[in-house]
């Protein structure tokens, strides 16, 4: 790893997702899918720095005015972190799987810990495997990776270490995933959004399988190596516990 960002090849690799073409989505032209952008109208800045509405999908001259926008705005960042936000959300993981080589050990620890807190269901990236993300974790002291409150509780959870995890449908097949929680509220939370009737896993993983602690959300949420993870079970409520003790 890196001791100092190489500010001009993530530069570069940020040029190179800028180039990739838009795809449109069943919503375009309101929601499309592009490392910059997800609509495919927005706005862009003339050369007499007013703001306009240009359409990206369907004239090549707003297309190229917005690409032009977008590229003085990577070419005048100062460190990794400008380029990192103005990329779209779901692209955060794909930048840094492309970009990692090139990053300090800081500047990767920093902008991971962004991506995955921002990022939309980051266990399901598309363009990042469960191998590449945890490669990446594993690359960064998990130091680098939290605040000093999150690291102290980190520190703090003794061996083994019970967590949880609510699915619904949409991802009940995504049980053995990097992301479960100290809290099995917030998991229930998760296990029952968007009105489902979810289930609320819970397993034992050895503290040194726990990749980093982030509270961001407010979720307590745990990083792990989902290998590790044992007695993977469904989670007894809370009060069917107290009526069998």
């Amino acid at each position: 790893m890196r001791k100092e960002t190489d500010l001009p090849k993530v530069k570069m690799i940020a040029h190179v997702l800028l180039d990739m073409p838009i795809a449109e989505t069943s919503f375009s032209p309101a929601i499309v899918s592009h490392p910059f952008t997800s609509t495919g109208v927005t706005a862009a800045q003339n050369e007499d720095g007013n703001i306009t509405v240009v359409d990206l999908l369907n004239n090549k001259e707003d297309y190229a005015k917005w690409k032009e926008m977008v590229g003085k705005q990577i070419d005048s960042a100062k460190n990794a972190c400008q380029v990192f936000f103005l990329l779209n959300k779901p692209y955060y993981l794909t930048f840094l799987k492309f970009s990692a080589p090139v990053l300090s050990q800081e500047d990767l620890g920093q902008l991971l810990a962004h991506a995955w807190i921002l990022e939309e269901c980051p266990n399901q990236d598309r363009n990042v495997s469960k191998r590449e993300l945890l490669a990446l974790f594993h690359s960064v002291p998990p130091e680098l990776l939290m605040d000093e409150e999150e690291y102290a509780v980190y520190q703090s959870l003794e061996d083994p270490v019970t967590v949880y995890r609510g699915v619904t449908s949409y991802n009940a097949k995504n049980i053995k995933a990097l992301s479960w929680t100290l809290d099995r509220d917030t998991a229930e939370w998760f296990a029952h959004r968007f009105g489902e009737e979810g289930t609320v896993y819970e397993a034992q993983i050895s503290k040194e399988h726990i990749l980093a602690f982030f509270n961001g959300r407010k979720e307590s949420e745990v990083v792990v190596d989902p290998k590790y993870l044992e007695q993977i079970m469904e989670s007894p409520k809370p009060e069917m516990e107290m009526q069998m003790t």
